[in-house]
């Protein structure tokens, strides 16, 4: 009987050594030993009561999204996501804002409708008087002296606030006009900042209705792809990798530039494109109206409108470590005093995106 228990008591030491050699090489295989993960869309924020437009972060980890009512008279949206949960800044008014952009956590600019201009410090609001009543659709950072903003009143023509473009020098907006007033609505704003042994260079592009480019470099304004225009509507957006690959989308038109020229992209779309944005050369992606999600990499587009969401998309953020942040909703129908705008933001990448939003 002692036999038998020595015997039970080896076989049971042995299992366990047995156990604790597997858990050690378990413990010592290195993560990339597994399959890698595979990017795909996530719906991380849905059914929102704003809806949101615009998203830009620091990193994947610190990002803003904005948005608003559209006319519904519920309250201004701000979100920010710190990598873990979402929360909601607050910004207060009933304003939508259309775009957002930065240069770091605490450097965030936002713009919207009746001129309105709001600056995050990472730890709260200023207001700054824009000097219109137009609605600004774009803003564009290029050092926390020298910021861009455009907008307009789309369809109105010279009469009413057209052409808009200003400029903040780090202590105030100013207007800074262009070469020509063409009385059009201008959507969005982006540029390249860079510094040699000469000095800062900046080249800017701006896109409008009936597909307008404008094209600042070191200062001097030059119309581009407009007699006759390129695009065959507004061109809503423009972002780009960098002075040598750009892109300009709105309808059902993405046109990129190589530095020299403008040309169509050949990409087909199933519906009209209203936002764009760069990951890395090569390796962009574009959305629009009703789910419309198209990513370029190795020279190749490649349609996930099958995948989740099918909301109208309105703008699209790369984070620049392969992820897109793509926001949306219903922002197009006419006011409804009080009614939700179905706000959607959605990630497509291999990281896991947090969906609680603190109120």
């Amino acid at each position: 009987m002692r036999r038998a228990a020595l015997v039970a008591m080896a076989a049971t030491a042995a299992a366990a050594g047995a156990a604790v050699v597997l858990a050690t090489l378990a413990a010592g295989c290195s993560p990339s030993s597994g399959p890698a993960p595979t990017p795909a869309w996530h719906v991380v924020l849905h059914d929102l009561t704003p809806t949101l437009l615009s998203a830009w972060g620091a990193s994947p980890t610190d990002v803003f999204a904005v948005g608003g009512p559209r006319g519904n008279g519920t309250p201004s949206a701000v979100l920010h996501y710190d990598g873990s949960a979402w929360s909601d800044l607050h910004v207060g008014g009933t304003d939508t804002f259309w775009w957002v952009a930065g240069t770091s956590h605490d450097d965030v600019w936002m713009v919207g409708e009746n001129g309105r201009i709001e600056h995050y410090d990472g730890s709260g609001f200023h207001s700054y008087t824009s000097g219109t009543t137009a609605t600004l659709y774009g803003v564009w950072p290029a050092a926390q002296n020298d910021v861009w903003a455009v907008g307009g009143t789309p369809t109105q023509g010279s009469a009413a606030p057209n052409d808009v473009v200003l400029h903040y020098d780090g202590d105030a907006w100013v207007p800074s006009p262009l070469p020509q007033a063409l009385g059009r609505t201008f959507f969005k704003v982006w540029g390249v900042r860079t510094t040699d042994d000469a000095g800062v260079h900046t080249q800017i592009w701006i896109v409008g209705e009936y597909g307008t480019i404008w094209h600042q470099v070191d200062g001097t304004w030059a119309l581009e792809a407009s007699s006759p225009p390129l695009a065959t509507g507004n061109l809503t957006t423009v972002n780009g990798c960098s002075v040598t690959e750009v892109y300009a989308v709105g309808g059902q038109d993405v046109l990129t530039w190589d530095g020299a020229s403008w040309s169509r992209a050949n990409v087909q779309l199933e519906n009209i494109v209203n936002g764009v944005s760069c990951n890395a050369p090569g390796i962009v992606a574009v959305v629009g109206s009703a789910g419309v999600k198209q990513r370029l990499a190795g020279g190749v587009w490649t349609s996930d409108f099958a995948d989740d969401p099918h909301q109208d998309l309105h703008g699209v953020w790369a984070d620049g470590q392969g992820g897109y942040w793509a926001v949306g909703g219903d922002f197009v129908s006419d006011p409804v005093p009080g009614a939700g705008r179905v706000g959607t933001l959605a990630y497509y990448g291999t990281a896991s995106v947090g969906t609680t939003l603190v109120p």
